[in-house]
C-alpha cells in the first residue's frame, strides 16, 4: 500500500508540473485553523484529535467520541483581510467518522480606480467604485479505523470557490489523504494535501478586462490563463505526550512540511522543498493550556544580496470547561518573519454538553 501511495504522489507531481502549475496557489488554505494549533505553529498533524482534524488530518476524527463544532475568526494585514472558519464533525459508528468545514478569506471594499480617468484625460472621483474579493473552501471529510490497532486513515474532498468582484471567478476541486498511527505515548501522522493536484478553472469577465486592456502600453493585451493547478504537499509529524503526576501533560510534536517544487523553504531543491515546525502544549488537569511553537523557516535574499533565515514563532493559551474550549494564539512574536503578527481566537464545543 505504501508503494502505491508513494507512486501516486510522484505521478501526480510530474503530471502537474507539465500543466499550468504555481509554486503558491490557493495559499489561503495553508494559513491554518484553530487557535490551539496555530499556537503550536501548526505542528499538529500527528496529534490532531478533534473536530479540527477535518483540516489538519481527517484520520484524527477517529479520536472523537461526540459531535463537535469549531468556530474561528482572525484578521490579517492590519485588519484588511478577514479569515473565518467553521466546522462540524461526528462519529458515525465505532469505526468511522464524518466532518464538514467552511473557510472564507476575504478583503472587502477595495477601491476600483480603473475608470478614474475618462477618455479625455480628466480625473473624475465619482467614477471610483468598490468591490470585494473572497476565497471559499468547502471540505467534506471521512475517516475510518483500520484493522491494525492504533491505525486510522481519512480523506478530504474539497470544493473551492474564488471570486474577484465582477472581474473573475473560479471553481476548484481536490482531495487530501491523511494517516495516523498511535502506539503508547507516541503518535505518527501523515497528511498529503491536493494529492491528485487541485484544479481551479477561472471565468474572466471579458468586458471588464477590455476596460483595462489598453491602460498600460504592452501590458494586459491578452486574457490571463484560466487554469490554475495546485501541486501536492506532504506533511509528516511525530508527537509524544508526557504525563507528570496525572494532572500535568506535555505534548511535543515536530513536523516536516514539504512541497514538490522549489521555494524559499530552508531546505530547497528543484524537486522538493521542506521546512520544519515544532510545537509544544502544556496542559493542567485538562483545564488550562499553554502553547508555543516555531516554524515557517525561510531563506530570504536581502536588498544587499545577502541571504538570511527568517522564522515564525507563535504562542497561545486555552481554557476548557465542561466540553467548551476557548483558545487564543498570537503569531509572529517580535516580527521575526516577514508577516505581521495576528491575534487568533477560536471556540470548540462538544455538543454532548447540551444533553447533560
Amino acid at each position: 500500500m505504501k508503494n502505491y501511495f508513494y507512486l501516486l504522489i510522484v505521478v501526480c507531481s510530474a503530471f502537474a508540473k507539465a500543466q499550468t502549475s504555481r509554486a503558491y496557489s490557493n495559499e489561503f488554505l495553508n494559513i491554518g485553523v484553530d487557535a490551539a494549533a496555530l499556537g503550536m505553529s501548526n505542528a499538529v498533524v500527528a496529534s490532531s484529535n478533534n473536530v479540527n482534524s477535518v483540516y489538519w488530518n481527517p484520520a484524527g476524527l477517529m479520536k472523537m467520541e461526540e459531535q463537535e463544532v469549531s468556530l474561528m475568526h482572525s484578521s490579517y494585514f492590519a485588519n484588511i483581510a478577514q479569515y473565518n472558519y467553521g466546522a462540524f464533525a461526528m462519529p458515525i459508528d465505532d469505526v468511522s467518522a464524518f466532518g464538514f468545514s467552511v473557510i472564507r478569506f476575504s478583503v472587502d471594499d477595495i477601491l476600483n480606480t480603473t475608470q478614474l480617468i475618462d477618455d479625455q484625460g480628466n480625473i473624475n472621483y465619482d467614477r471610483i467604485s468598490t468591490f470585494s474579493t473572497a476565497d471559499w473552501a468547502f471540505t467534506f471529510s471521512y475517516a475510518r479505523e483500520a484493522k491494525l490497532d492504533g491505525f486510522s486513515y481519512g480523506v478530504n474532498a474539497k470544493v473551492i470557490r474564488r471570486v474577484i468582484g465582477e472581474f473573475a471567478n473560479s471553481w476548484g476541486f481536490g482531495f487530501d489523504v491523511g494517516l495516523q498511527f498511535k502506539r503508547g505515548d507516541w503518535q505518527v501522522g501523515l497528511m498529503a494535501r491536493d494529492i491528485t493536484t487541485t484544479y481551479n478553472t477561472w471565468t474572466i469577465n471579458e468586458e471588464k478586462f477590455a476596460e483595462i486592456s489598453g491602460a498600460v502600453e504592452n501590458q494586459n493585451q491578452e486574457l490571463p490563463e484560466t487554469t490554475e493547478i495546485t501541486l501536492p504537499k506532504l506533511q509528516l509529524g511525530l508527537a509524544r505526550t508526557f504525563t507528570f503526576h496525572y494532572d500535568h501533560k506535555l505534548t511535543a510534536e515536530v513536523d516536516l512540511n514539504m512541497r514538490f517544487i522549489q521555494t524559499n523553504d530552508i531546505i530547497s531543491s528543484s524537486a522538493v522543498s521542506a521546512t520544519p515546525a515544532l510545537g509544544l502544549e502544556y496542559g493542567f488537569t485538562d483545564l488550562v493550556f499553554v502553547r508555543a511553537g516555531v516554524g515557517n523557516f525561510q531563506n530570504i535574499q536581502q536588498l544587499d544580496g545577502n541571504d538570511s533565515t527568517t522564522f515564525q514563532p507563535n504562542i497561545g493559551i486555552g481554557f476548557k470547561y465542561k466540553g467548551i474550549s476557548v483558545d487564543y494564539a498570537l503569531t509572529d512574536i517580535g516580527d521575526s518573519s516577514e508577516a505581521l503578527y495576528s491575534n487568533v481566537f477560536s471556540v470548540n464545543i462538544d455538543l454532548s454538553v447540551f444533553n447533560r
